[in-house]
């Protein structure tokens, strides 16, 4: 009899079992983040008003311009907000290169802008982007706008043998299929500085010629791909888009250049109240660029909104990993140099970057010392890839530090590299690069080295930036220093770190101990 009871009392527990089994909802397979990653081309990190408003005050040294940003204010109360993100190399391709591959301009293969006369500078086939490895795992991946990667080429899709830019030498180009690192829908071309009249190619090499102002064409096509209105993306499928709008670059003369909408809401104000900085000089030709400049700035802003209502409205936002960047800033009549980039002066060199995500932390405002090759393995490692980062990647994942996990690593220092034409052959063709310049950001100092064409110390860049926030007062360098010997010791642990040409050939080897 008592087996009996035993018997049925298992048979009785099975039952139970599987009843509670069935009646306990499935448990949901978490979702993969989305990636919207922005970046226009020229922003400069000091272009954005939330800088004048409540915790932002004070958060950088130095006065901020007088914007209008209302989209990128309240997108920041939400975001990660980096106030010492730099463009390692700041210029529009070297960016780029190091963007999707994780590695300085060295080693990318795009030490130089890409045009038509420097074959030497074209992003790497066999490189592992942050696109490949996101069509590895199953993502959609899109790509809007600006590329600037590519070595033109006359492969012009509707005039084989032709280039698709009439000019010599080109700077535009067409990125065909199998250099296009992963993305399966393109809307892009290389470059073309005309911000009314762009011009894309599509999937299939189409030209596209819309007649608009680029962000807001742009948008226009990141909404409509978003919503799948022609059937663009698998819906099953995680997505991770990056839009690259031209504008505030260069061009900015006139209303050609932008809306007249945003061009009024500066129209009116002096010349030395838009450019109020320190360091700015009104009186320069430039000066009367500013308020097309802020204008294209308040333009951009009114799209990157648009983009983020739209993951709002399609209920993805909460899923979605949103980022605001530039390739790198614009000195915009500070120092008074005309050049807009490719200077280590702070207006150039630092960039915006805010980033949303709610399962990476509380809002908040970081001094992370974020460079252009961290960008790749720390998104990587925020949405999970760790393990998928690319052994040849020469950045750091900084994800646990924008996790705020305790103890996270955190860079003391970011790299300064300025390149610049090397040998030509009979040609005219640029054969190598010559590494012109190296330089050293820390939380306080600002230095840069400058070499002639036969290696020897030629000029020197030195800031407290701490007391000097605006960059005016040039510092004697000692090399007895013991500031200069600490920030020695920084540049050449980057540069060994980087494989640069200086580590290399050991560029200043009196100043710069490369041995330890």
């Amino acid at each position: 009899m008592r087996k009996f009871t035993y018997t049925l009392s298992a048979v009785l527990i099975g039952l139970v079992t599987i009843l509670v089994a069935c009646s306990t909802p499935e448990k949901q397979v978490e979702k993969q983040p989305n990636l919207v990653y922005v970046f226009p081309d020229q922003f400069r990190k000091q272009a954005l008003n939330f800088w004048t408003q409540g915790e932002f005050k004070g958060a950088i040294r130095t006065k901020a311009d007088p914007v209008l940003t209302p989209q990128l204010d309240q997108f920041a109360q939400e975001a990660l907000v980096l106030t010492n993100a730099v463009s390692n190399c700041p210029l529009c391709s070297p960016h780029r290169g190091s963007l999707f591959t994780g590695l300085y301009p060295g080693a990318s293969g795009v030490p130089l802008n890409c045009n038509a006369d420097r074959p030497i500078s074209s992003l790497r086939d066999d490189a592992v982007c942050i696109s490949d490895v996101l069509e590895n795992e199953d993502y959609n991946l899109a790509y809007f706008g600006k590329w600037h990667l590519d070595y033109p080429l006359p492969n012009d899709p509707a005039n084989p043998g032709n280039y698709v830019d009439p000019r010599t030498p080109a700077w535009d180009a067409y990125t065909p299929k199998d250099k296009r690192h992963g993305f399966d829908y393109w809307y892009s071309y290389g470059t073309w500085d005309v911000h009314k009249n762009p011009h894309y190619y599509d999937n299939d090499g189409k030209r596209h010629e819309p007649k608009e102002w680029s962000p807001q064409h742009e948008a226009d096509q990141v909404i409509s791909y978003l919503k799948n209105e022609n059937g663009q993306r698998d819906t099953e499928k995680p997505f991770a888009i990056f839009v690259s709008m031209n504008p505030p670059h260069n061009p900015y003369n006139s209303l050609d250049d932008c809306l007249e909408e945003d061009y009024n809401h500066y129209k009116e104000i002096p010349l030395k109240d838009l450019l109020h900085r320190d360091n700015a000089n009104p009186e320069m030709d430039k000066a009367k660029s500013a308020p097309f400049y802020f204008a294209n700035v308040t333009g951009v802003d009114r799209e990157f909104g648009r983009i983020v209502e739209q993951l709002k409205v399609m209920g993805e936002y909460e899923n979605t990993i949103i980022v605001f960047t530039s390739d790198h800033g614009e000195t915009m009549c500070s120092q008074n140099i005309k050049d807009p980039k490719n200077n280590i002066y702070s207006e150039s060199f630092d960039v915006p970057f805010l980033i949303r995500w709610p399962q990476m932390a509380k809002a908040r405002i970081d001094d992370l010392l974020l460079g252009t090759p961290d960008i790749m393995p720390t998104l990587l490692g925020l949405m999970g890839f760790s393990d998928k980062i690319p052994n040849e990647v020469q950045g750091n994942d900084y994800s646990k530090a924008m996790k705020n996990i305790a103890n996270a690593d955190r860079p003391e220092s970011a790299l300064y590299i300025r390149n610049i034409n090397g040998k030509k052959n009979e040609e005219g063709l640029v054969t190598d690069y010559f590494p012109v310049a190296r330089g050293i950001k820390t939380h306080e100092y600002t230095l840069e080295l400058a070499i002639d064409r036969n290696n020897q110390l030629k000029e020197t860049k030195f800031f407290n930036d701490k007391e000097d926030p605006y960059q005016m007062n040039n510092l004697q360098v000692n090399f007895k220093d013991p500031i200069i010997q600490v920030l020695l010791v920084e540049l050449a642990t980057e540069l060994k770190r980087s494989d640069d040409p200086w580590y290399h050939n050991k560029i200043l080897g009196d100043w710069i101990n490369y041995d330890n």
